[in-house]
């Protein structure tokens, strides 16, 4: 209760601020529609879902000038769930974002807080999930790389550089503020951008230790994320192009993922995987077409490519997703969307207690898994951006 009502007093403060400054400004996204899914836990299901196309959330964004092409910046950013009005997967206040920063026009930008990794923030716009050309239901198997925004680093340091004809680069080292052990909870991450006319492309690397499992208010970690693990470690690379209208991408990303405590998807846990080690390449094409300046047609394929060993034993899951929609805007803020999603999955993960092996499972992104190696699931919403 506390929390809402410190909320609503923020907002409302710097709503009125808003008005005196124009360097501050309320931003944010609402998404709401209803999804089908043809097997969650062995039932089909009809649901009203939050956040399909692009994740809910609202923030205040804001610049002093202090002179000198030096400026001073915050901002602090919450995620919700549209359909109960709570918190996105935590309880915490700003959940997405939070930081207070310098920026100069010659040298960059350091920012002190909550914030998101390199690796989401260069690589994620490339992808359909990040740059929300097929939803967040086109998310990798378990978002394993983060590119769908599941979770933010905490106690963070980053460094972004000016645009240099077109390249940026970066940096972020998130502290784990554990007097015990200096590196347990950090995160640290580098990432590199490229982008002039048609033609954009990216890297990113982020590293985290004991990533989840520490996801307190003194961890670098988050606890809504889906991995709990002794060291996670991600990278990739990544590159769009657009002619005319259309658009075609290609996104590569590898997540090592060693000692696993958990590993979740939609909030529902795969059994099976304690103590052990998953590495997975997710291979990525998508694409858009605009048939009209207001009507586009998106789709992507994504084939995942997994190892999992430990236990004196090695499988081998793997996972096809496959994603086709259309979006239709009613205004430069508001669009209407469509979009199905197939998942296949092959292989096994693990074992159970009495070594017998568990098969895979199809576990499209934001759905809890299937219970069989296949899930569909459509969608059919309403977004609007302010």
């Amino acid at each position: 209760m506390k929390q809402h009502i410190i909320l609503a007093c923020a907002v409302g403060t710097f709503a009125v601020s808003a008005h005196a400054q124009s360097s501050v400004t309320l931003y944010g996204s609402i998404d709401a529609g209803i999804t089908y899914a043809n097997n969650v836990g062995g039932k089909s299901v009809w649901q009203q879902g939050s956040g399909n196309l692009s994740n809910n959330y609202f923030g205040l964004r804001g610049a002093e000038d202090l002179g000198g092409g030096l400026k001073a910046i915050f901002t602090m950013e919450s995620g919700f769930d549209l359909n109960n009005g709570g918190f996105h997967n935590s309880d915490d206040l700003f959940n997405r974002q939070a930081f207070v920063g310098l920026k100069s026009d010659a040298y960059g930008a350091v920012t002190l807080g909550r914030q998101y990794e390199s690796t989401s923030e260069y690589l994620g716009p490339l992808s359909a999930a990040g740059a929300g050309l097929g939803n967040n239901l086109a998310g990798h198997p378990f978002d394993n790389d983060n590119l769908a925004r599941t979770y933010s680093t905490k106690n963070a340091v980053k460094y972004t550089s000016p645009n240099y004809a077109g390249i940026q680069f970066g940096g972020m080292y998130g502290f784990s503020n554990d007097a015990n052990g200096f590196a347990n909870g950090r995160t640290w991450s580098l990432g590199a951008r490229y982008g002039t006319g048609p033609l954009k492309v990216a890297a990113g690397y982020t590293q985290s230790d004991n990533s989840g499992g520490l996801g307190g208010a003194n961890s670098a970690a988050s606890a809504s994320q889906n991995i709990s693990a002794t060291l996670q470690r991600t990278y990739g690379l990544g590159a769009t192009y657009a002619f005319g209208p259309a658009q075609v991408g290609l996104v590569w990303t590898h997540s090592q993922i060693d000692g696993l405590a958990s590993l979740s998807s939609g909030g529902a846990a795969l059994p099976g995987l304690t103590g052990m080690n998953l590495h997975l390449d997710n291979y990525e094409i998508n694409g858009q077409y605009r048939l009209t300046p207001a009507l586009a047609v998106v789709s992507s394929y994504t084939f995942t490519d997994g190892t999992v060993t430990g236990s004196n034993s090695s499988n081998s899951p793997t996972w096809h997703t496959f994603v086709l929609g259309t979006d239709y805007s009613l205004s430069k803020r508001t669009d209407v969307y469509l979009a199905g999603v197939y998942q296949h999955a092959s292989g096994s993960l693990g074992y159970d207690a009495n070594g017998n092996g568990i098969a895979n499972v199809a576990s499209i992104n934001m759905l809890s898994p299937s219970s069989t190696n296949n899930q569909v699931a459509a969608t059919i919403g309403l977004r609007h951006r302010f």
